[in-house]
């Protein structure tokens, strides 16, 4: 599989549907106003409209499509899916264009507005969706045939994985699961699985095979015995690049929490989904640009102020940095206003208390209302912080807390923030007990992640400090 040619096909046949709806929208337009026009076509084309729109539009619409995440999981496509979602975007998409390019045309009556605006978003879907559905049918019918196949690897090897890989190696068109193996998740000597499937390993090796075989799926088929084991698999995956099913319980049957779109096969659940739709990631990192450059600029005197008064009061800098651990395991420096003395920390690494003697007493007031914070705006600005995620920490912590909590690599999917949800509702912890205690609001955060959430927990975080309830 070519996945960046894959791309290019679509890039290549949404740019055509664009220029094609274009280029008839304006002949149309222009023949609506005046039937005349087709006896001097040429001065259609003497028409700098039509090339500035041209210029415009198609990008305008690559762009669009990117936003809305059009181009990943290329091979992945479903057609309805498809058929919704190109009807969303065009709407959108013909908004900005009908007030910029249209708007100013004569017209015989306002009628004639939402005549055009129904001619265009005609044109533009008919065009764009099918392009996109002879593309995506034709993908479909190599992945149904084998042709195409992704690199899949089994977790499990008793009962519950034979019959899974049994009812999709049964299934007449193939889902597009190319099994190379399985990775044994018990050690009880059974692997039935390996009557079909090579053994790979054991789920203590699973991020190697991954890497090694290029895998593209990982199905958890374990027995109910194992379950345990479910933790410990999903933070070995972390970082990988892998779609994840698993086989749902009961219990989710009865809860409705399970969400497929596998109308064949066995009901899967997808359980490492995309965090954030592709455009709410894009309006994430906007927001964090903005909101840092007006805070760096609006604050400044607010620094000056806190600045003279940490320099006046205590020796020692201004500025206190220290290395955390960000997004994907990266270590980076974080900034903080100093508000302990210096050397706090010569006997090793140590978290703060309510009556710690190292605080000074600005720095008291410091914490108490969140200030001594606000030099992360430049971290967010640079990239390495979100306005809201989880609190970042020192590696010493981290290997700590991990071997209690295994899941808190979870969290390195994302960029840690300014502000948390485990900070609003728990404030500074004082041992690693309370950051494990802090750590399952920010697993909750990580599963309802959206742009709501972050005004949610950036508000509250205002309230916190505007009222000093910070801890």
């Amino acid at each position: 599989m070519n996945k960046n040619l894959q791309v290019f096909k679509y890039v290549l046949l949404d740019s055509a549907a664009a220029i094609v709806t274009w280029i008839l929208f304006f002949f149309y337009r222009k023949y609506a106003v005046d039937p005349d026009i087709w006896f001097h076509k040429k001065t259609i084309f003497y028409d700098h409209n039509l090339y500035l729109g041209l210029a415009f539009i198609t990008p305008f619409w690559l762009f669009l499509y990117t936003l809305n995440g059009s181009y990943r999981r290329i091979y992945r496509k479903s057609r309805l899916k498809e058929l919704s979602q190109t009807l969303l975007i065009t709407f959108i998409g013909i908004i900005p264009i009908f007030f910029l390019f249209i708007l100013d045309d004569i017209v015989i009556s306002y009628k004639t507005y939402y005549h055009f605006f129904f001619v265009l978003f005609i044109l533009h879907f008919s065009f764009t969706f099918i392009f996109r559905f002879l593309i995506t049918s034709y993908t479909a019918h190599k992945i149904h045939k084998k042709i195409i196949g992704f690199n899949t690897i089994m977790i499990g090897s008793d009962e519950n994985a034979v019959a899974v890989y049994q009812e999709i190696e049964n299934l007449q068109q193939s889902a597009g699961n190319k099994f190379i193996g399985f990775v044994n998740g018990a050690n009880n000597g059974k692997n039935l699985l390996s009557n079909y499937l090579p053994n790979l390993g054991t789920y203590d090796e699973l991020k190697n095979v991954v890497d090694k075989y290029n895998v593209e799926e990982v199905i958890i088929a374990i027995e109910k015995s194992e379950k345990a084991k479910i933790e410990k698999i999903i933070t070995q995956l972390e970082d990988a690049n892998v779609i994840i099913k698993s086989i749902p319980d009961i219990q989710d049957f009865l809860l409705g929490t399970i969400k497929t779109s596998a109308i064949f096969g066995p009901p899967l659940v997808e359980i490492s989904p995309d965090l954030l739709p592709v455009w709410q990631q894009f309006v994430k990192r906007f927001l964090d640009i903005t909101f840092s450059i007006m805070s760096l600029i609006l604050l400044l005197p607010l620094y000056l102020i806190i600045a003279i008064v940490i320099k006046s009061t205590s020796k020692g800098p201004i500025f206190y940095s220290h290395e955390r651990i960000g997004l994907k395991g990266k270590p980076f420096i974080m900034l903080k206003f100093r508000s302990m003395y210096v050397d706090a920390e010569k006997d090793g690494p140590l978290l703060s208390n309510e009556n710690d003697p190292r605080i000074t007493s600005f720095g008291k007031f410091l914490r108490k209302v969140r200030f001594d914070e606000l030099p992360q705006f430049y971290n967010v600005l640079k990239g390495e912080m979100s306005l809201v995620g989880y609190r970042p920490e020192r590696q010493y912590f981290i290997d700590q807390i991990v071997q209690k909590a295994p899941y808190y690599r979870l969290l390195l999917k994302i960029k840690p923030g300014l502000t948390s949800w485990g900070q609003i509702k728990f404030g500074y912890a004082e041992n690693v007990d309370q950051m494990i205690q802090r750590l399952k609001y920010d697993i909750l955060y990580l599963e309802n992640m959206s742009i709501a959430m972050d005004f949610k927990i950036l508000i509250n975080t205002i309230l916190i400090i505007l009222q000093g309830r910070g801890k």
